[in-house]
């Protein structure tokens, strides 16, 4: 079956977040595609719209078996039943298990630069952001091991957000990588809680490796944030799920997640998980080979037209980070610049943590058309903003 990416579907007047904007601005900042999601997503919903009544639903076992299947086929790696619990979103669990497994004034240790709702959930619900800033050794990011390992062993420090793969810069944590990881958090007594929301989106070829198959003490030692959101593009149906395999967290989470309210879900967040996972899989395998493209292309017109900038290389997201360091003033606000010049809304790369300063962050889940159009509006930004500021 073949898909078509390249249609332009217009979202303006849909209350669309990501289209809240100016007339003329081109908007690649947040994380959702510009695609329709897969045909038999939009089929199950419209066969649960065509019953007609919507009342309070359940969780049924389609729900667990579609989960089971799709992280034992795709990622090796079987998740028992028991271990499984819906939820709305990711985000409503990561702030969730914050609340429930720390306390006011702890530390919640980040690798960054990373994911900016992460400071959020974090922040606002009075516990510390302490970061580990990776190490960028030209366009290459590795964790600061000593670093690392000295904010685990703060007494404080009792939850570590692990972003698997890593947002913004899209890199897949190798297992060994994962394994030293959940060494050193156990060693510490400080929880791990992996989001890996973009798990499915890495590059064709390339697979991520799930926090909790890689050992007996990274499962026993950590909560896991999955969901069908960012790969087919449903994140407004607010259905997602967590995984603990240690009893003792998995019934703490069901706890949090039931105290705050966010573990049931509408008529079509379970409908459309199940058919995501049931019979997405052709759609999805497409969409990983047109992102790809776009990402090629993207990184072929940054080299050629664009020699102050430099791609981070990236194996999983749609989302490229980009460095703009060599810009004048040091590209600390390009972002802003940019979108006020040539309406090309992308993310500042400060709002990743510190270590985010001087870059941004490109959303390219979009038709080629598009990533064009967009290209052409940086070319011309980086233009203006060297003649402006050089």
């Amino acid at each position: 079956m073949s898909f078509d990416f390249d249609r332009i579907v217009d979202r303006r007047g849909t209350a669309a977040l990501k289209w809240d904007i100016r007339e003329n601005e081109l908007p690649m900042w947040v994380a959702d595609m510009e695609f329709e999601t897969a045909p038999a997503v939009k089929e199950a919903i419209a066969e649960r719209v065509s019953h007609g009544v919507f009342g309070y639903s359940i969780v049924p076992d389609e729900w667990y078996d579609a989960y089971i299947s799709w992280w034992e086929s795709r990622h090796h790696f079987r998740m028992e039943r028991e271990g499984l619990i819906f939820c709305t979103g990711v985000i409503p669990a990561l702030s969730s298990a914050v609340r429930k497994l720390t306390t006011p004034g702890e530390n919640v240790l980040l690798m960054t630069p990373v994911y900016n709702t992460f400071f959020n959930s974090i922040l606002n619900n009075g516990r510390n952001a302490l970061e580990s800033p990776l190490k960028l050794d030209g366009t290459t990011y590795a964790i600061d091991w000593e670093d690392l390992e000295k904010k685990l062993f703060n007494p404080q420090t009792t939850l570590l957000f692990l972003c698997n793969p890593h947002n913004p810069i899209g890199k897949i944590w190798e297992r060994e990588t994962l394994e030293r990881i959940g060494v050193l958090a156990a060693k510490y007594g400080v929880v791990v809680i992996a989001d890996e929301i973009h798990c499915d989106l890495c590059d064709p070829g390339k697979e991520y490796v799930p926090f909790a198959s890689v050992s007996d003490v990274c499962r026993e030692n950590s909560i896991t944030c999955i969901a069908p959101s960012k790969t087919f593009n449903i994140a407004g149906l607010q259905s997602a799920a967590v995984y603990a395999g240690n009893p003792f967290l998995r019934h703490k989470i069901w706890r949090a997640l039931n105290t705050d309210e966010v573990a049931e879900g509408n008529a079509f967040a379970v409908t459309a998980a199940v058919a995501a996972f049931t019979r997405g899989g052709e759609w999805l395998d497409a969409l990983r080979a047109y992102l790809f493209e776009n990402k090629q292309y993207v990184a072929s017109q940054i080299k050629g037209r664009l020699p102050a900038l430099t791609l981070i290389p990236s194996e999983a997201t749609y989302l490229l980070w980009i460095d703009c360091r060599a810009l004048p003033k040091g590209g600390a606000d390009f972002a802003h610049y940019l979108r006020k010049e040539t309406g090309l809304f992308l993310s500042a790369g400060r709002i990743y943590g510190k270590e985010g300063i001087g870059f941004v962050r490109m959303n390219i889940a979009s038709p080629r058309e598009m990533i064009r159009e967009g290209m052409d509006r940086l070319c011309e930004g980086v233009r203006k903003y060297q003649e402006t500021y050089g």
